[in-house]
């Protein structure tokens, strides 16, 4: 089951992405030192069920355990607010295969076609994530352009794509 989370969510939401930090420091530019400091408070800012929020945060369950994330974040700039950005992708290592980031992708990309002027997203994603890759490209995003050095890790930087998809046809 996807669904969207709502506040009360957020001590989960919380743990699950402290867990994907941990795992993937590559794949997110937050670590978990930064984020574990956030009041709990700020976690439940994130998972606001207003309609016109500025980010949106959908779950992924098993029974009811979270597996999976991903997040919707609405620019509020005037010259901006055409755009979103999916963020904080992340599912289970034990649950992938299944098909939830496709729904939890799908579930972010229908908020973003219901906001009025939103007419595109964007993300980013570490070069030579050939999973992720795939499930955007299956999604419709195209690479517009990669930015090298772009996260610092333990281990030096890694590029990430930049990639967009049109919302409207």
């Amino acid at each position: 089951m996807t669904r969207r989370l709502r506040p009360e969510d957020a001590p989960t939401y919380r743990d699950l992405m402290l867990e994907a930090y941990a795992a993937h420091p590559d794949a997110f530019t937050s670590s978990p030192s930064e984020r574990q400091v956030l009041p709990m408070a700020w976690w439940e800012g994130r998972l606001s069920t207003d309609t016109h929020a500025n980010e949106c945060v959908f779950g992924a369950f098993d029974a009811s355990e979270l597996v999976g994330v991903a997040g919707l974040s609405f620019q509020t700039r005037e010259k901006l607010r055409h755009k979103c950005s999916v963020f904080g992708m992340y599912v289970r290592p034990s649950h992938r295969g299944h098909q939830l980031g496709d729904g939890l992708l799908c579930a972010v990309l229908n908020v973003a076609r219901q906001r009025h002027g939103v007419s595109l997203a964007q993300l980013t994603v570490t070069e030579g994530n050939r999973a992720a890759v795939a499930l955007y490209e299956r999604h419709g995003f195209v690479t517009y352009g990669i930015e090298p050095q772009a996260v610092a890790v333990p281990s030096g930087a890694v590029t990430k794509l930049h990639m967009w998809l049109p919302l409207r046809a």
